[in-house]
């Protein structure tokens, strides 16, 4: 088992920048990729940005140029950094796990997800 915990989320300005961090805990090892999701109040969940244990990163073309995710395997931790923040940023964002594949499939593992931290900005 795998537990997820996110920090960072808050209040900012448009234009503000924030940083959100996602501490796992129990079975790390068996974790593949990283990422985030967020879900804007009323809307169904989105990627935000995601990134494997081989540092390969995927994002959505809403924060593109804009957010960056990185990772530090040996802790496994993953960040969100988040500049340029405008108002439809706003979400609750949710830190996202998946098993190995072969885990996956092994024992039939479901992807992680974190509580969730609530990111507001304001414009």
């Amino acid at each position: 088992q795998v537990q997820l915990v996110e920090f960072g989320g808050g209040l900012v300005q448009a234009g503000g920048s924030l940083r959100l961090s996602c501490a796992a805990s129990g079975s790390t090892s068996s974790i593949n990729t990283m990422g985030w999701y967020r879900q804007p109040p009323g809307k169904q969940r989105e990627l935000v940005a995601s990134i494997t244990l081989g540092g390969n990163t995927n994002y959505a073309d809403s924060v593109k140029g804009r957010f960056t995710i990185s990772r530090d395997s040996a802790n496994g931790t993953v960040y969100l950094q988040m500049n340029s923040l405008k108002p439809e940023d706003t979400a609750v964002y949710y830190c996202h796990a998946a098993p190995k594949n072969w885990i996956r499939l092994a024992t039939g593992t479901s992807d992680y997800w974190g509580q969730g931290t609530q990111v507001t900005v304001s414009s």
